[in-house]
């Protein structure tokens, strides 16, 4: 099959969409969009990413779409359009892409998702899989990283560590869960987690100019990393497990307080793992208190190197 036969093919199995007025096969897709948009990219690389003998084509493909998803849910956003590029093996690329298309309609549709074009390509090398997502802001405007304040509890929607054994790649990205605590609360900050907690804590404190501090004994910790003992502790897999994709969320002591006295989100048992407080000498640090006492916490979560 041509690239053109691809074409018609993914056009035949996507549903027409009223804010698509054009959509597959022309030199640009149109899109009614409202005037402020948001727009995040993600990139998958077999062998750094996944393992396709391992995951199938079709959970790699889910998961392309998942991940950037997670980040329109971390602004509390609302999806809207999906653009999709692939880098296909020359050998056996055809069965891979449509299989890798099936995965993201599967979210797509769950989440009202339109896939509105994108760019295939085959080469010598490994699966690449590239998604840039459109969203909107809900009525309460989007939540950034830069508005956690000294004082504010520090909450997570899930349990955390062990996404290796799976989670990496069958996760649901918590896009209702987020606009349903938009509309619930004043949310000050938000992150997902993709790079592990005190990674991503790091971040969002670095924008707010906070420190923080996590409570070790309130950590929820996954139930795959007990299935799945090694060297390393349940305690060293919550803080620095890379890809949970729950949310880390700042509010006030008070929301905060309602919030895990109501419990609002069907399906998410809020935390309250710790607490901002100010900069030290200017600078944004972590620390984790256990029952020994505090020390400071060293992020150690995933970043990709660059030499």
């Amino acid at each position: 099959m041509s690239e053109l036969a691809y074409i018609d093919w993914l056009r035949q199995r996507t549903p027409p969409d009223p804010r698509v007025p054009l959509g597959l096969g022309d030199d640009t897709a149109a899109l009614l969009t409202p005037p402020l948009s948001l727009i995040t990219t993600d990139m998958l690389l077999e062998g750094s990413c996944f393992l396709l003998e391992q995951a199938g084509p079709r959970r790699v493909g889910r998961k392309a779409l998942a991940v950037n998803l997670s980040d329109i849910a971390a602004m509390a956003g609302v999806p809207v359009a999906a653009l999709v590029s692939l880098g296909l093996p020359r050998r056996g690329g055809l069965a891979l892409a449509q299989e890798l298309y099936l995965g993201m309609r599967e979210l797509a549709d769950a989440f009202g998702v339109a896939i509105i074009g994108g760019d295939t390509n085959s080469w010598d090398g490994g699966l690449v899989v590239s998604v840039t997502l459109l969203g909107q802001p809900t009525g309460s405007g989007p939540v950034r990283r830069s508005g956690a304040k000294p004082g504010d509890w520090l909450l997570v929607t899930g349990p955390l560590g062990g996404s290796i054994h799976g989670k990496h790649l069958d996760f649901t990205p918590r896009v209702r869960e987020a606009q349903a605590l938009h509309a619930t609360a004043d949310l000050h900050a938000m992150i997902d987690i993709s790079d592990g907690l005190a990674t991503d804590l790091a971040h969002l404190c670095t924008a707010s100019g906070c420190s923080a501090t996590l409570e070790a004994e309130a950590l929820p910790i996954a139930a795959a990393v007990a299935a799945h003992p090694d060297s390393r502790s349940p305690l060293d897999h919550a803080l620095h497990d890379g890809e949970d994709f729950e949310l880390l969320v700042a509010v006030s002591p008070a929301d905060g307080q309602r919030l895990i006295e109501t419990q609002p989100i069907a399906g998410v048992q809020l935390v309250k793992i710790g607490q901002f407080h100010p900069a030290i000498a200017g600078q944004a640090q972590l620390r984790l208190r256990d029952a020994t006492g505090e020390q400071p916490l060293q992020p150690r979560g995933w970043v990709h190197a660059l030499e």
